[in-house]
């Protein structure tokens, strides 16, 4: 039987229509009354699984159980929405700077293993359970409680904590990913989530200097990513890099970096259970390429000792060719003319990530600029503790397997880097 997470790796992310970020301060003043907005707030799917044990297990063990308690404190406090905006957002930042601290060594930790990256999405969760339900002490409309729920997101994801050094210092951006599929196991982590927390805010040392890498973690929703949380995220922070890398989990066993990123959903339910399937929706799609590529230096990453685990250069697309209707695999990359059904990646949402990442790049006018994705080996629990029914939330070879992961993902970035400095394989095909 086909492992899970094989078949998730051949879905895919992209495309984007930008939407309006709705600021508090410039809405309307009209609104329904707050109990009446309250009674049509329902949980969403991703918050209904907090009440399992695992979640609740993750969270006690983590100390992150005292963040919701606290945050829905403040939001009682709050007399006015400016009130409720700061404290939201203060209490989203605190999350994102806990996790990172908690992952980096700094802080109180509890006895869960620090570099676990679970504790930052249920507790995030847990934030917007509280604001969901919340019901203010003045008027609140659906657009202002979205505004407040759009800044809970952002900051607690990193995306208002990026910060550079002057232009001695290298500038690396790395994504990652939520955990996903937790209708199948409740206790599943994901390792370029990890991965982020680790590196966030980071000084490494290259060949051609100091780099400094930033990090942020995106939701695995495909609604999300049709309304532009990627292009926000990235496109005022992508022309002054010198390298990026989206990363998500993908086979196992194995690191992947994929040549090529498809235009194509393929439909896999995400973390709302919600499936989408059908082109990458972007602006301007009269323009949209159904291919974009990695300018990532792959041959040196695939021969660089980097860790335990192997690193392929995946090159592997699924296409309808050019005059044809039926899709086929092409274990060399796509023909001219054809029609994307696949990336390296696949059709979810890592594919989708690459996909947005990469032609934002080349729409800004950066197509040189060194990027691309990184599918990491799957994390898996250690034997003797894989059922979810009867499995604990973590295990020695469980956090073996992660924090291999995360090593090999900064001695890949540190080398992607180094490589991109002086010059070497800056371009595909080089």
């Amino acid at each position: 039987m086909t492992h899970p997470f094989s078949a998730i790796t051949r879905l895919g992310l992209g495309g984007v229509a930008l939407a309006l970020v709705l600021a508090g301060s410039t809405l309307p003043a009209t609104a329904a009354p707050a109990d009446a907005v309250r009674a049509t707030e329902q949980p969403t799917v991703e918050e209904q699984r907090l009440d399992r044990a695992a979640p609740q297990e993750i969270l006690r063990r983590s100390g992150f159980d005292a963040l919701a308690p606290r945050f829905a404190r403040a939001l009682e406090g709050s007399r006015d929405y400016a009130r409720a905006e700061r404290e939201v957002t203060r209490h989203a930042s605190a999350l994102w700077r806990r996790a990172v601290d908690r992952a980096q060594g700094r802080g109180p930790g509890g006895d869960l293993s620090r570099g676990d990256d679970r504790p930052l999405y249920w507790a995030r969760l847990a934030l917007s359970s509280e604001l969901r339900t919340w019901t203010p002490r003045f008027a609140l409309d659906e657009r202002r409680r979205a505004a407040l729920h759009t800044a809970l997101e952002t900051a607690s994801r990193g995306q208002d904590d990026i910060r550079y050094p002057g232009p001695r210092v290298k500038r690396v951006l790395v994504t990652g990913f939520d955990p996903f599929t937790l209708d199948r196991d409740a206790r599943i982590g994901n390792p370029s989530g990890a991965s982020a927390l680790a590196l966030d805010g980071t000084l490494v040392r290259t060949a051609e200097g100091p780099a400094r890498i930033e990090t942020v973690v995106f939701p695995v929703r495909w609604t999300d990513f049709a309304e532009g949380t990627v292009e926000r995220a990235l496109a005022r922070h992508l022309p002054h890099l010198d390298l990026f890398t989206t990363v998500s989990q993908g086979r196992p066993g194995r690191f992947d970096v994929e040549r090529t990123n498809g235009a194509w959903r393929g439909g896999f339910p995400d973390n709302e259970n919600l499936s989408r399937t059908g082109t990458v929706p972007v602006t301007d799609p009269a323009s949209q390429p159904q291919w974009t590529s990695t300018t990532l230096p792959y041959r040196l990453l695939t021969e660089a000792d980097t860790g335990r685990f192997p690193v392929y250069d995946n090159t592997e697309v699924t296409e309808i060719p050019a005059g044809a209707t039926q899709p086929v695999t092409r274990p060399d990359g796509p023909t001219l003319g054809s029609t994307a059904r696949a990336g390296g990646g696949g059709d979810y949402l890592s594919n989708e990530i690459a996909y947005r990442a990469t032609l934002l790049r080349d729409r800004l006018g950066v197509p040189k600029l060194p990027g691309g994705h990184l599918h990491t080996p799957v994390l898996q629990f250690g034997t003797g503790n894989t059922d979810p029914a009867t499995g604990t939330v973590t295990d020695p070879e469980f956090e073996r397997n992660r924090a291999d992961i995360v090593h090999q993902v900064r001695a890949l970035v540190v080398t992607a880097v180094g490589a991109a400095s002086d010059g070497r394989e800056k371009g595909p095909g080089r």
